[in-house]
């Protein structure tokens, strides 16, 4: 069994760079509202830590703002954007919504989940792969599409997916 070293000052687990981030978005807000950040602050941390908020991190994330654990755990838990658990190298996140769906988001996520051997909410043996349905993205224009990282890839088709994931390899 391996025992988790505890911290008392948990602001510690941010990393200098991540305070340092965490606090260019503080500044944006007024002086008494520095919760604002929170949205930021959770995706600093998760940057750091390899994709992911364990409850530590979420704590120290409340204490560098001064919030109550519980309030930035909710935070955490209500976005998509946030993991609560180890992803994969690279996570997709496939819209379902409507317009997505009406132009062939089923047929894509098929391909996805044949192909990577996982469905919604697994991450591939290797860590490599982790799939996850969202809500709308916000490119219904080129319907069906999908998210990994930063970059949006819209216009989807089996023949896409095939060579999006062999470029991933």
């Amino acid at each position: 069994m391996m025992l988790r070293k505890r911290h008392n000052n948990k602001v510690e687990l941010l990393s200098d760079a991540s305070r340092k981030e965490i606090d260019t978005w503080i500044a944006k807000y007024p002086e008494d509202k520095k919760q604002s950040a929170v949205m930021s602050a959770l995706r600093i941390a998760q940057d750091q830590n390899a994709g992911f908020l364990n409850d530590d991190l979420i704590d120290a994330v409340a204490e560098y703002l001064e919030m109550e654990s519980i309030a930035v755990f909710e935070v955490a838990s209500f976005y998509s954007m946030y993991e609560l658990k180890p992803v994969g190298k690279y996570k997709i996140c496939v819209c379902t919504n409507i317009s997505c769906m009406l132009c062939g988001s089923d047929e894509i996520v098929e391909r996805l989940e044949k192909k990577l051997g996982i469905t919604f909410g697994e991450t591939t043996k290797d860590g490599k792969f982790s799939l996850k349905e969202v809500e709308c993205l916000g490119a219904c224009v080129n319907a069906p599409m999908l998210q990994i990282g930063e970059d949006y890839h819209e216009n989807l088709t089996p023949e896409k997916i095939d060579n999006l994931l062999e470029s991933l390899k």
